[in-house]
């Protein structure tokens, strides 16, 4: 399965406004306010999302289109942590989930969920890392 809809929660959302969000916002359009069954938690400066099959629990973000998946999808691995070749090393591991929309449809997305133990890892209960980050 491939998609061209990547969801992304913490430091590549729009308002986190650093290079990397500017890099994705260059290369793929807003599609719509999002969220995915997940937990957050805060890992360093920036969070990590495990899925969850509790339909209460919810990481809040954005849903973007990329232009060209593959390019982007490559630069955004490096950034990510993520290394196909080691993916049990790996920071982050991106997979497809099911992505819920603003309007109740939902759609299938890549995501980048946190690949490393999560024990003692701080929760953001909220499951939205930029209001989470003003606090």
């Amino acid at each position: 399965m491939n998609t061209s809809y990547l969801f992304v929660y913490g430091t590549l959302q729009l308002d986190a406004d650093n290079d990397m969000s500017r890099f994705l916002s260059l290369n793929s359009s807003v599609f719509s306010k999002a969220y995915i069954q997940g937990k957050l938690y805060k890992i360093f400066w920036f969070p990590g999302v495990v899925l969850s099959e509790d339909a209460s629990e919810k990481v809040y973000g954005t849903l973007f289109q990329l232009h060209n998946v593959s390019d982007t999808l490559r630069f955004l691995d490096d950034y990510e942590g993520f290394y196909e070749s080691n993916i049990e090393e790996s920071l982050f591991r991106r997979e497809i989930t099911t992505v819920f929309l603003e309007n109740g449809n939902s759609i299938d997305a890549w995501v980048y969920l946190y690949n490393q133990n999560i024990e003692n890892k701080q929760r953001i209960l909220s499951g939205d890392f930029l209001k989470d980050a003003k606090n």
